[in-house]
């Protein structure tokens, strides 16, 4: 299946302040029966940019160590309070955890979307040296991902490319012309959600 493939931005700001209540109803509370570990992915990965704290995407936190974050007791209150999906999505298998499974996955909030399904969407971010596409492990991901009316997008660090909806229905979605009737009432779901986001700035 075809898939819409844009530049991966150098600056993922969909991490910048996220929203817990909407996480939570989007991806579900945070399970009781999962933790963290020795996982610090988000530690390097993801952009933090609040008053408390700031970091680029892809450098790791001057905090993190060795045994994980040096100031994991009073550590900033995005820190305390942002979880990745794997954390969130019981459907997501053990194996998952970004660590094990060198893939991240978060909910991403853009304040300056390029079209309206970057506004809110999931984010699976293939991290360095995975071997998660070869060894299935991002198909499994993707299949737990894609099963709402959330977008998804799949970032394998050169390019991102939108995995759901699929591209016959975000064609219609983006472009504002008429769906076809077999596709009408889900272009109108999509539309209905992201409007508010714009279309094709």
């Amino acid at each position: 299946m075809d898939r819409r493939d844009t530049p991966t931005p150098t600056d993922t700001r969909a991490q910048t302040q996220p929203q817990a209540d909407l996480e939570t109803t989007l991806l579900g509370p945070v399970l009781p029966d999962r933790s963290c570990g020795d996982c610090t992915a988000c530690c390097t990965e993801l952009t933090v940019d609040t008053p408390e704290f700031a970091k680029p995407a892809g450098t790791p936190c001057v905090h993190l160590s060795g045994q994980g974050c040096g100031i994991h007791a009073v550590r900033p209150r995005i820190c305390r309070t942002w979880f990745c999906a794997w954390r969130r999505v019981a459907s997501l298998p053990d194996e998952a955890r970004p660590d094990r499974s060198g893939l991240l996955v978060s909910l991403n909030f853009v304040s300056q979307p390029q079209n309206c399904l970057e506004g809110v969407s999931i984010n699976v971010r293939v991290l360095a040296g995975s071997d998660a596409i070869a060894n299935g492990m991002a198909a499994i991901v993707l299949d737990n991902v894609c099963d709402q009316l959330v977008p998804v997008w799949f970032s394998d660090g050169s390019k991102k490319m939108l995995m759901h909806p699929d591209n016959d229905v975000a064609r219609f979605v983006l472009s504002g012309e008429a769906a076809p009737p077999h596709l009408q009432d889900e272009v109108a779901a999509w539309r209905e959600r992201y409007g508010v986001f714009g279309l094709n700035r």
